[in-house]
Parts: C-alpha cells; sequence; structure tokens
C-alpha cells in the first residue's frame, strides 16, 4: 500500500509548539510527515519547497501563526503570498496544486493538528505518487510531473453461443420386459395343498391307538413260545442220556 512522504515546515513559535502539546497530550495522527523547524512561516522560501518535491516528497505542509498573532507581527502574511503563489507555479509545472497545503494552527491547537495531518495525508495518498521529470540533470531545469499512464479498457469478451438443447429420443417400448411378462402370466400358480380336516385327523389318531396294545399282545405270545421251546429242551438232553447209559450196560 502506497505510504506517502510530507515535509511539513512549522513555525517555531505555534505549530510546531502545537505538535509538541498533541505529543505529550498522547494524540495519534500518521507518521508520515517529516517535519523542519523555522523561526516564522514568512522564512520559508519557494526553493525550500520546490526543493523538497524534487527530493521525492509527495506533499508539503506548511504551519504558522493565525493572522494577527505572527511573533514576527507580519511574517505569516508573507506567507499567505508566496503560497498562492507556490500553487499557480506548481500547476504550470503539471504538479498538483493539492500537494502543497498552507494552515494556521496556534500552540494550543494540538487536537487541530491531529485532524489537518490526517485529512492532509489522505488526500495525498487519492493523489498517488509524485513522479516527476526533471530536464537539464536538475541544473537550472524545468521540473514536470510524469504523466500517470491511462489504463486501456478490458475488451469485453463476445458472449458465447448458447448450446441448442438436445432433444429427447423417444423411449422404445421394452420388448424383453413384456415377454417376462407374458412368461409370468403364462405359467399357472401351483395350488397349496390342502390341509386335513380336524375330524379325518382325530380318526386317524384313533386308529393308531388301537393298533399299539394288538402288536404288544402278539409280541407277548411270541416270547412264550420262545420259553416253552427253550424248557423243552433239557428233556431231550436227559432222554439222550438214558439211552446211553442202557448202551453201555
Amino acid at each position: 500500500m502506497f505510504e506517502p512522504r510530507i515535509v511539513c515546515f512549522f513555525c517555531k513559535w505555534c505549530t510546531y509548539a502545537g505538535a509538541d502539546l498533541a505529543g505529550t497530550s498522547r494524540k495519534q495522527y500518521p507518521p508520515n510527515g517529516v517535519v523542519v523547524r523555522v523561526n516564522c512561516s514568512g522564512r520559508i522560501d519557494p526553493q525550500h519547497v520546490l526543493w523538497a518535491f524534487r527530493e521525492g516528497a509527495d506533499g508539503v505542509l506548511i504551519g504558522g501563526c493565525h493572522p494577527g498573532d505572527c511573533h514576527y507581527q507580519d511574517g505569516n502574511y508573507k506567507t499567505m503570498r508566496r503560497v498562492s503563489f507556490l500553487k499557480k507555479m506548481l500547476e504550470d509545472m503539471g504538479v498538483d496544486p493539492a500537494r502543497l497545503h498552507l494552515e494556521w494552527i496556534s500552540a494550543a491547537e494540538g487536537e487541530k493538528l491531529v485532524h489537518v495531518m490526517g485529512d492532509f495525508v489522505d488526500a495525498v495518498k487519492g493523489l498517488g505518487p509524485l513522479e516527476l521529470t526533471i530536464a537539464g540533470n536538475g541544473r537550472g531545469g524545468a521540473m514536470r510531473e510524469a504523466p500517470k499512464p491511462v489504463k486501456a479498457p478490458a475488451k469485453k469478451k463476445a458472449p458465447k453461443p448458447k448450446k441448442k438443447p438436445a432433444k429427447k429420443k423417444a423411449a422404445k417400448p421394452k420388448k424383453k420386459a413384456a415377454a417376462k411378462s407374458k412368461k409370468k402370466a403364462a405359467k399357472p400358480k401351483k395350488k397349496a395343498p390342502a390341509k386335513p380336516k380336524k375330524k379325518a385327523v382325530k380318526k386317524a389318531a384313533k386308529k393308531r391307538a388301537a393298533a399299539k396294545p394288538k402288536k404288544k399282545a402278539a409280541k407277548k405270545k411270541v416270547v412264550k413260545k420262545t420259553a416253552r421251546k427253550k424248557a423243552a429242551k433239557p428233556k431231550k438232553k436227559a432222554a439222550a442220556k438214558k439211552t446211553t447209559r442202557k448202551r453201555r450196560k
């Protein structure tokens, strides 16, 4: 960001004392100014102002006593005439006269100095940096503010042609889906097996219960027959033994 360099010529008896008061009161103002103390604002020569611009100052601020309060009677009146003459000269040289400012500030107006300094710094920031072209290597030559480069207007881009919306294709009938739906419709649905009625279920259960004791009775008869056969075998063995004994005798 651009920060202007400002040379301040302040009268020893009023404006410089006002700056001292602002400092002791801890007032804050931009630190862009370099203060040069003079015994009276009438002591400032036009060459001092031109020298400040030539050495790179972006603005010059002159502070003096109010008219009628000059310590040397009429020094501030001489300053008023010189500043009006200098502004015309700067305009002829191509330098904006707003870069030179004169203000009357007494020793008791520290607050006014703060406002004046802030406003002047903002004004110079708006003007931008001072770029001078000096002819004759600075020895008796003319001093002129360099012209600021003019920015070429930006070329407007041609608007791009809008694309036509693509036509939507007509939706084709889905053959596969139709065929599948037909196949599904052709297949007959399997009937679920009919559930047996409760009465039939009860009859079957009774038959099963009646058949079980008969099977048990049949099993008991078979067991008795096998037991009888086993009991008859020892008799045969006893008869066989008797026959063997008779033969031995």
